[in-house]
C-alpha cells in the first residue's frame, strides 16, 4: 500500500475548503414563473426588493441583465450562487433583436475570463461565465414561438441552454405530453442545440442509469413553482391550491420540477460547468486567438509592404543623385 488511493479525499478536501460557484440565467417572457422556480430550487428569496411593474411600464421596458448573487451553505459545503436575470425580456411589441443584450453580456464574461487567464495574476480568477440558461417556454402556445425559436439559436453556441414548460399546472398530462413531443420536433427542425445529457458509464448502477433515462424523456421539463406551504393530507408541502384540488410542486405525478432539480444540482451540475469550459469557452478562446493571429499577420504585412516602400525610395533618391 503506498497511499494514492487517497488523492481523491485530497481533492475533496480541497475542494470544500475553496468552495464552488455556479452561474444561472433565466429567460422567457414576464408572468411565466421564473423567480418563483429560482426561489423553489434554492429554498432563498433572491428577489426582496423586486419591483412590479404595471401593463404600460412593461411595454416600454427595454430587456435588461440584473444579476442576484447568494453564498448558500449546505453540509459545510459553499455555493456562491449567481442568478442572471433577463427582465423585459419578450415583452415588447417589437421584439427584433431582443435578446442582443443577452449575448453580449455572455460574451463580455467569456471576454472578461479570457483577459485574467492571459494576465499575469492568474491564482483568483473569478469565474462569471454563464453556465446554464433556463428558457422559459409559454404553455398556452402550441409549440415554440418565433422569438422562442430566435432567441435558442442565437445562444445555443456560447452557453448550455435547458428549455421548460412553464406553469404545467395549466394543462392536463395529456396536453402536456402533446406540447413535449412538439417542442423536441420544432427543435430538431430548426436545428437548435439544447443541453445534452452526458451519456452513462457501464460501470454505474442501475439506479443512475434509470434516473438518467427518466431525464432525458422527460426533456424539456414541465415545472411549477411555488414558495407557499399547504396541507394535503395532513402533510404540509409546497404546492398551490385551487378549489379542485392541490397541485404539489415537489410530486413527480404532478409535475417535473424535482428531476430538474436533480439535474441541475445534484447530478449535473459539473457536468454543465466542463461543457461551458470545454465547448463553449474554447469555441470563444479559440476565435479570439484566431482574430488575435489575423490582425498580427496583417500587422506584420504592412511593415513588410512599408520597408519595400522605403527601400524603393531610398533607391529612386540615389538615382535622382
Amino acid at each position: 500500500y503506498v497511499g494514492f488511493a487517497t488523492l481523491p479525499n485530497q481533492v475533496h478536501r480541497k475542494s470544500v475548503k475553496k468552495g464552488f460557484d455556479f452561474t444561472l440565467m433565466v429567460a422567457g417572457e414576464s408572468g411565466l414563473g421564473k423567480s418563483t422556480l429560482v426561489n423553489s430550487l434554492f429554498l432563498t428569496d433572491l428577489y426582496k426588493d423586486r419591483k412590479l411593474l404595471n401593463a404600460e411600464e412593461r411595454i416600454n421596458q427595454t430587456v435588461e441583465i440584473v444579476k442576484h448573487t447568494v453564498d448558500i451553505e449546505e453540509k459545510g459545503v459553499k455555493l456562491k450562487l449567481t442568478i442572471v436575470d433577463t427582465p423585459g425580456f419578450g415583452d415588447a411589441v417589437n421584439n427584433t433583436e431582443c435578446w442582443k443584450p443577452i449575448t453580449d453580456y455572455i460574451d463580455q464574461q467569456f471576454e472578461q475570463y479570457f483577459r485574467d487567464e492571459s494576465g499575469l495574476n492568474r491564482k483568483n480568477i473569478q469565474d462569471n461565465r454563464v453556465h446554464c440558461c433556463l428558457y422559459f417556454i409559454s404553455p398556452f402556445g402550441h409549440g415554440l414561438r418565433p422569438v422562442d425559436v430566435e432567441f435558442m439559436k442565437a445562444l445555443h453556441e456560447k452557453v448550455n441552454i435547458v428549455p421548460l414548460i412553464a406553469k404545467a399546472d395549466c394543462l392536463i398530462p395529456s396536453e402536456i405530453r402533446k406540447l413535449k413531443e412538439r417542442i423536441r420536433e420544432e427543435i430538431d427542425k430548426f436545428g437548435i442545440k439544447v443541453y445534452q445529457f452526458p451519456e452513462c458509464d457501464s460501470d454505474e448502477d442501475e439506479e443512475f442509469k434509470q434516473q438518467d433515462r427518466e431525464l432525458k424523456e422527460s426533456a424539456p421539463f414541465a415545472v411549477i413553482g411555488s414558495n407557499t406551504v399547504v396541507e394535503a393530507k395532513g402533510q404540509r408541502v409546497r404546492g398551490r391550491l385551487y378549489p379542485w384540488g392541490i397541485v404539489e410542486v415537489e410530486n413527480q405525478a404532478h409535475c417535473d420540477f424535482v428531476k430538474l432539480r436533480n439535474m441541475l444540482i445534484r447530478t449535473h451540475m459539473h457536468d454543465l460547468k466542463d461543457v461551458t469550459c470545454d465547448v463553449h469557452y474554447e469555441n470563444y478562446r479559440a476565435q479570439c486567438i484566431q482574430q488575435m493571429t489575423r490582425s498580427l499577420s496583417d500587422s506584420l504585412l504592412c511593415l513588410v509592404q512599408l520597408r519595400r516602400m522605403q527601400e524603393m525610395l531610398q533607391k529612386m533618391q540615389q538615382q535622382m543623385q
